[in-house]
């Protein structure tokens, strides 16, 4: 068995532990830069879930070239076969030791532990670092690794202080572990929405414009607008009724929810205009109440389905936003339903059975639900009403018994306003991915003092379900182009045949079924280059467009099509209704 050390420095054997491993990574490899550049300070290098980091402070900026360099000097490390020991002094002594290495951040780290507390330490050769390890006996432990990349991180993570240079790396037991991983590494890569958004012309960003702000172009207009009426016409047909509200709203809307007190720090800041302190809008759910109060309910209106595809605003910090997974402004497929207490299963029940039945749609098979429960020893990020909660999440945790529905819960993951069910999607590259959610709420009712006239003529509380079913439209378009590679299926490809003339004299026949097609409703382009044909077709190839239609004179002259299909499939002499029934009959697959 493997041996370890911890930080009263005994040895002790156990199971083998990747993330001891890679802990002991991160140390050989800030040693390795040290070695390499005896001026870098070090701030901080964990093991991670896929690997390990360090982020150091150093003048020269690091390259590719230069990790080569690094893990060179790691393998000298490892044959050195270096005893890893550990050792603990006082606070006052440990603060004295690293400011003797001019090791800034570390005596930082130190100062902010309490003043009875000893400080431990590991080291191996001429090299110590500040840690609690524990660690292998010996450098000769690590055998299989690799550093991938340099980012820049703000120390702490806080963009006022200084930006360091951040050192990615992995570690596994076997040789054949590791290149297991580069291979899920390159599929992700070739999977990145970022990449293919710019090759399939999905997506732009620009920096006149902002971070975190992208702009559709054409194709990927396209395929949010099919999504959008996708979902809408479904709402529409369970009752659901949509509105539009604005994106802005008066700061007081927001202390009347509770979201200020608990969510400003994610907002962009107040905009004074007149006596009026107008915010831009975080979530639609506020608006939602004031349309439900507008009016008397009766106990016979409920529920009411209220549902809007809304655009918010999040302030979200420039090293976070990714491409259309983290933006600043995004588009929820919301709805809230305000239901008397005696609907909550029932509607509950119809709102997981909307998500399947869109699941089954898109031939989403590998996902977990998951109740996200309120942190109980971290009050403060909820509202402080330990009576709700409590009946909040026990009516949840036994509607999904009752349902019968597989779930695990997940402490510290809830609203501030109540519990919810999250559904969490695995992706194509083995990423859990939060899709569509649906919350519990006693809280906002109260605050809204919405009300419903009962049966017995008397005043009652409603309550509240927020749900999304496909979550925010943007991150559900980088789901999706990361799950099918940007290979759309047919109903939701921005084109969806390619007409491919060998010549000039076929321009005006492909014009012809071009309109006969449009006519139809499919989405069509001819390509009217001077290119060679074969270019063309690895042209639309690239596109991805599922259906390609070759003209030559003899499709001309029998007035039929030669089709190539995205998959390699060839289908010759279709007349036109051959193709159009081909088409129809692929169209009803919606996967």
């Amino acid at each position: 068995m493997p041996k370890f050390i911890n930080n009263n420095n005994e040895v002790f054997e156990g199971e083998f532990d990747l993330h001891v491993l890679r802990h002991t990574a991160s140390h050989i490899m800030a040693q390795a830069i040290k070695r390499l550049w005896p001026d870098a300070k070090l701030a901080i290098g964990p093991a991670i879930d896929n690997g390990f980091y360090y982020d150091i402070d150093l003048d020269y900026r690091l390259s590719d070239n230069d990790l080569v360099k690094i893990e060179d000097e790691m393998r000298k490390i490892i044959k050195e076969n270096l005893k890893i020991e550990s050792f603990k002094l006082p606070r006052n002594e440990a603060i004295a030791f690293m400011k003797s290495k001019n090791e800034d951040y570390k005596v930082e780290l130190i100062e902010d532990l309490p003043e009875d507390e000893e400080i431990s330490f590991f080291q191996q050769g001429e090299f110590t670092d500040l840690c609690v390890g524990p660690h292998m006996t010996y450098t000769k432990a690590l055998k299989v690794f690799k550093l991938f990349n340099v980012t820049g991180a703000y120390w702490r993570g806080d963009e006022h202080n200084k930006m360091l240079q951040r050192i990615y790396g992995t570690a596994f037991a076997t040789k054949e572990d590791l290149e297991e991983y580069l291979k899920v590494l390159e599929e992700a890569k070739q999977r990145d929405h970022r990449k293919l958004g710019k090759e399939l012309d999905i997506f732009m960003t620009h920096e006149l414009v902002g971070s975190g702000l992208p702009m559709y172009l054409p194709n990927g207009a396209t395929v949010r607008r099919i999504l959008e009426r996708y979902i809408v016409d479904k709402e529409i047909a369970l009752g659901y009724k949509h509105v539009y509200t604005p994106s802005l709203a008066n700061v007081d809307l927001y202390k009347t929810s509770g979201h200020w007190d608990h969510y400003k720090d994610d907002m962009f800041p107040v905009m004074e205009m007149g006596n009026e302190k107008i915010v831009l809008r975080p979530m639609n759910c506020p608006h939602h109440m004031l349309i439900y109060k507008n009016k008397l309910r009766s106990y016979r209106d409920l529920p009411i389905r209220i549902g809007e595809l809304a655009h918010d605003f999040r302030y979200e910090d420039s090293g976070a936003v990714c491409g259309l997974e983290r933006v600043r402004e995004m588009c929820q497929n919301d709805a809230h339903l305000f239901v008397r207490p005696d609907q909550i299963k029932e509607e509950f029940k119809k709102v997981v059975e909307l998500i399947l039945s869109v699941y089954q749609d898109f031939g989403f098979n590998d996902y977990q639900f998951r109740l996200s429960l309120r942190d109980k020893n971290n009050k403060e990020k909820y509202f402080d009403d330990d009576e709700m909660w409590e009946k909040a999440e026990s009516q949840l945790r036994d509607i999904l018994v009752e349902f019968g529905v597989d779930f695990y819960e997940a402490e510290g993951e809830a609203a501030f306003y109540g519990p919810k069910l999250d559904v969490q999607l695995k992706s194509a590259i083995g990423h859990d991915v939060t899709v569509s959610t649906c919350q519990l709420d006693f809280l906002l009712p109260e605050r809204f003092e919405l009300e419903y006239i009962g049966e017995d003529g008397k005043p009652h509380r409603p309550v509240v379900i927020h749900r999304a079913i496909l979550g925010t439209m943007d991150r559900f378009m980088c789901f999706l182009i990361e799950e099918t590679k940007g290979a759309f299926p047919l109903w939701l490809s921005p084109v969806q045949v390619k007409i491919l003339p060998i010549s000039e004299n076929e321009i005006e026949y492909a014009n012809r079924i071009e309109e006969e097609l449009n006519q139809k409703g499919y989405r069509v382009e001819v390509d009217r280059g001077n290119e060679k044909i074969g270019y063309k077709i690895r042209e639309a190839q690239l596109q991805k467009v599922p259906y390609m239609l070759i003209l030559g004179a003899k499709e001309k002259e029998e007035n039929k099509v030669s089709v190539r299909m995205r998959n390699g499939e060839k289908k010759d002499n279709l007349t036109i209704d051959e193709l159009i029934e081909e088409l129809e009959s692929s169209s009803k697959l919606i996967k």
